[in-house]
């Protein structure tokens, strides 16, 4: 684990809240107009849009300006080595499918990992001016309200729980099984939400998101802020969650450890 003094640290969260602001500025720019320049990644329309690129590049050059030793990981341009044993995660727009649509769900996720687990992280949503940052002993909400403490929910009873996810089909058909055996044993499911289901969380709205099939640079930036709030992110066997694939994440250990038992068994 690479160990940062109070300056360092200091200067990881303004490079982290610099990048946030940047990339705020131009997914503003782009959303809801007539000029997204959208494709799509793959044949079943996994869309991108100029903001998506663009939004990673501005982050991109603040984060190397400001730290250059870092390496850098995001979604829409790769992979940049560095020295410092620290990398930061990208995901300019987290739910680019809302970004076109209209819908104010998507984010921009920002992360900054060691080799073992996710430092500091920012889940941004720049329409509603919302940001959830969470790490080093702090996790907050600033929004139109002011600035705020984030805490998890502390109910345990699975038949009192919200859970959320993304898609309906939730990844493969066995994912889907297991979502829906546990989704049965809740009060309400939700879908749609993108990376703000996680943000959600985070501020004690709702109790769990269960969601497969992700990469690094989707669950880092939640994770973190997540943790940082009281939460708890795995994958659906209790391991760990920093590379994505299946993730559950939850308000506290105990409906965490309830709704794992059920999806393991898938």
């Amino acid at each position: 684990m690479v160990q940062l003094n109070d300056t360092q640290i200091a200067e990881v969260i303004e490079t982290a809240q610099a990048a946030a602001d940047a990339a705020r500025e131009v997914t503003l720019r782009y959303f809801r107009g007539s000029e997204l320049g959208t494709s799509s990644k793959r044949a079943d329309f996994d869309p991108v849009t100029i903001a998506d690129r663009e939004a990673e590049r501005v982050m991109r050059e603040i984060i190397t300006a400001r730290r250059p030793d870092d390496a850098i990981l995001g979604e829409e341009h790769g992979a940049t080595d560095g020295t410092s044993g620290l990398t930061w995660v990208l995901d300019p727009i987290d739910g680019t499918r809302g970004f076109i649509s209209g819908t104010p769900t998507w984010g921009v996720l920002i992360a900054l990992r060691d080799e073992t687990s996710a430092l500091y992280g920012i889940v941004d949503q720049p329409y509603i001016g919302e940001r959830f940052a969470g790490g080093f002993g702090t996790a907050t909400l600033t929004g139109p309200q002011g600035v705020c403490d984030l805490g998890t929910k502390t109910n345990t009873d699975l038949g009192e729980a919200l859970i959320f996810s993304t898609f309906p089909e939730v990844g493969t058909k066995a994912d889907a099984k297991a979502f829906q055996a546990l989704a049965t044993q809740c009060k309400l499911t939700r879908y749609g939400m993108d990376c703000y289901a996680y943000a959600l969380l985070a501020a004690g709205q709702i109790d769990l998101v269960v969601e497969a099939g992700l990469q690094s640079y989707d669950i880092l930036g939640p994770l973190a802020v997540i943790e940082a709030a009281g939460g708890i992110v795995t994958d659906w066997q209790g391991g760990s969650a920093m590379d994505g694939g299946r993730v559950i994440a939850a308000a506290n250990a105990e409906i965490h450890a309830k709704a794992l038992e059920i999806l393991s068994e898938y």
